[in-house]
């Protein structure tokens, strides 16, 4: 596999090797008390979560979000600094502030089947090609390797026409040590491999979008507003409880951490803060001609 980076790399690099190629690994990223930590957290709700019932999800993977709720460990991996530097230069040339668009745990049992191959970005109409609309990142909490599931993907395949099919010799699979997480823009064909070892593959999925695209997980639902307001202020910001641009996202004219923290006084709050009007004038703008019917697309690729 190529794109494999070490965790002293420079993160400029990596953020470029990203857009350019799709994805990118960076080798223990992490420290193994920073994963031993994250496995501890989730530990009690792989012991309650029961595997899937439904082909897409797996019928032997153990799924499960709400990950700021479930673990303190795991704000670690989500403002990790290579993982925020891929996110700004993916994501911020088309919006002011980007957002915390999902948090789950993807745990295949052995015997797992593979997943078919999948854009995330699906959930929107747009066709591919495309910008960035999200940036995905896999944390591997065990080891991955092609026999125990580890993440499948197409490198450039951000850059293919919707309706291009990928062959077997397009898919690579992801493999790296326990610490190390795979960064890929959310328009990369990818899919889940099928566990043929002996042992479970834990990763752990955290997922960035532009900041006025509705979040796939609901994260004011997920994240209570008392436990909202004890977390960092980065996480409140990657939760939603920031402006996504001047005006964007205020509750009863009051921008929503201030509304978070009690104010209700409009007088009070600032609903075009400094900087912001100057970052959403030097937005790239998406340019639609046309629209076009068509489902999302789901690729049955055998490559064990």
């Amino acid at each position: 596999m190529e794109n494999v980076f070490e965790a002293d790399a420079n993160r400029s690099e990596i953020a470029a090797t990203v857009t350019r190629d799709g994805y990118a690994v960076v080798h223990d990223a992490v420290d193994a008390g920073t994963v031993a930590a994250v496995a501890a957290d989730l530990q009690p709700h792989l012991d309650a979560a029961h595997t899937g019932h439904e082909e897409f999800m797996g019928s032997l993977t153990k799924r499960f979000g709400a990950l700021v709720a479930k673990s303190t460990a795991v704000q670690a991996l989500i403002m990790h600094p290579t993982v925020l530097a891929v996110a700004d230069h993916a994501l911020l040339p088309s919006c002011a502030a980007y957002r915390l668009h999902y948090t789950g745990v993807m745990h295949l049992e052995p015997g797992e089947r593979q997943q078919v191959l999948h854009r995330d970005t699906s959930v929107y109409p747009f066709a591919n090609p495309c910008p960035a609309l999200t940036v995905a990142t896999m944390w591997a909490i065990t080891d991955f390797t092609r026999s125990n599931g580890g993440t499948r993907i197409c490198p450039g395949s951000h850059k293919w026409a919707s309706d291009r099919v990928p062959t077997r010799s397009d898919v690579v699979a992801a493999e790296m040590p326990a610490g190390s997480v795979l960064m890929y823009v959310g328009n990369v064909i990818h899919g889940g491999g099928s566990n043929r070892s002996d042992h479970s593959r834990t990763g752990v999925a955290l997922h960035y979008s532009l900041g006025w695209l509705r979040q796939e997980e609901n994260q004011y639902l997920a994240v209570s507003p008392e436990l909202a307001r004890t977390l960092p202020d980065r996480l409140q910001e990657l939760l939603g409880y920031a402006l996504g641009s001047s005006h964007l996202g205020f509750v009863d004219h009051v921008a929503p951490r201030d509304y978070l923290h009690g104010v209700r006084d409009p007088s009070e709050s600032d609903l075009s803060p400094a900087g912001i009007s100057d970052r959403v004038d030097g937005l790239e703008r998406f340019h639609v001609s046309h629209t076009a019917r068509g489902p999302a697309r789901h690729y049955d690729v055998n490559t064990d």
